[in-house]
C-alpha cells in the first residue's frame, strides 16, 4: 500500500431532510474528488440528523434502503469509499450504524453503535455487538461511532483484532471540547494507529455540534482538525506509521506483562 488519502466532511447540523444532506454530499464530492480522495468519513447519523426526536423511526432504512442506494451510487460515480451514519432497521429494532460502500458501489463493511448513553439515544436505539473490519486499499479499517470511542477498551480491541484506522463518526455537543481534543486522540496514540473523527457542526433543533473533526496519527501527530464551521478536512496516512509506531512503544504486545 502507497498513500491512503483520507477525506472528513464535517456537514452542517442544520440540514433538515435527509434530501437536503444528500445534496448537500453531492456538492462536495467533486472537492472531494479532485483531491484524489480514497475515502470520504462523514458524522453520526448523517442520513438522518441526530436531534430529530422520534422522527428517527421514520427515517430509519435497512442496510440496503433508498439512502444507501444513492450513496453507493455516489460513490461509484466519484470513485471514493463513502461512509456515514445512519438509523438503520432491522426488524422491530432501530440502531444507530455507520457502513461504508466502495468505489464500485458494493458494501465494504458496517457497525452498529456498541454503548448506548442516557437520553435521546436509550429512547431510540437498540444496542449493537460486536466489532469488525474491513479491508480497503490495504488497509485493515475498524468503526465505533461516538461514545463507544469514549472507552479505552473498545479503541484498544479492534486495534489487538489488527484495525490500522479507526473511523468514529460523532455527534459531539460544544459542550465536550475536551474530548475531541485530548480524550480520543489518545486512542490512536496509545494503540499506534491512525484514528479519523467526524463531527457534525452548527446547530439542529437547539444542540449546538462542537465540530473540531480531526485525523490523528499513530504517533499522536494531529493531522488536521477542523474549526467550528462546517468544511472538509484531508489527510495522507501510510500504512508503515502504524508499524513504526507499535514496534516504538509495544502497549498491544506488553499487555501481557500486567498483573492485575
Amino acid at each position: 500500500m502507497g498513500v491512503f488519502r483520507l477525506c472528513i466532511g464535517q456537514s452542517p447540523a442544520e440540514l433538515s431532510t435527509t434530501a437536503a444532506r444528500l445534496e448537500w454530499l453531492k456538492l462536495i464530492l467533486p472537492q472531494a474528488a479532485s483531491k484524489q480522495t480514497d475515502l470520504l468519513l462523514l458524522p453520526e447519523l448523517f442520513a438522518t440528523g441526530y436531534n430529530i426526536g422520534d422522527q428517527i423511526a421514520a427515517r430509519a432504512e435497512p442496510l440496503d434502503g433508498p439512502t444507501a442506494q444513492t450513496i453507493a451510487a455516489l460513490a461509484q460515480a466519484h470513485n471514493i469509499a463513502i461512509h456515514y451514519g445512519f438509523a438503520e432497521t432491522d426488524g422491530q429494532n432501530t440502531f444507530n450504524a455507520a457502513q461504508c460502500f466502495g468505489p464500485n458501489g458494493m458494501r465494504l463493511g458496517g457497525h452498529r453503535k456498541l454503548a448506548i448513553p442516557p437520553g435521546f439515544e436509550a429512547d431510540h436505539f437498540k444496542r449493537g455487538e460486536g466489532c469488525s473490519l474491513f479491508i480497503y486499499k490495504g488497509l485493515q479499517i475498524a468503526t465505533l461511532i461516538c461514545y463507544d470511542a469514549e472507552f479505552p477498551e473498545t479503541a484498544r480491541h479492534v486495534a489487538r483484532m489488527g484495525a490500522e484506522l479507526i473511523l468514529v463518526p460523532t455527534a459531539l455537543g460544544a459542550q465536550w471540547d475536551w474530548v475531541s481534543k485530548t480524550m480520543i486522540p489518545t486512542r490512536a496514540y496509545e494503540n499506534g494507529v491512525f484514528l479519523a473523527y467526524a463531527n457534525s457542526a452548527g446547530t439542529e433543533n437547539g444542540i449546538a455540534f462542537l465540530g473540531q473533526s480531526f485525523i490523528a496519527a499513530p504517533n499522536g501527530k494531529e493531522l488536521a482538525r477542523a474549526e467550528a464551521s462546517p468544511q472538509l478536512i484531508y489527510a495522507e496516512l501510510k500504512r508503515d506509521e502504524v508499524t513504526k509506531a507499535q514496534n516504538r512503544l509495544p502497549y498491544l504486545n506488553d499487555l501481557k506483562m500486567l498483573k492485575t
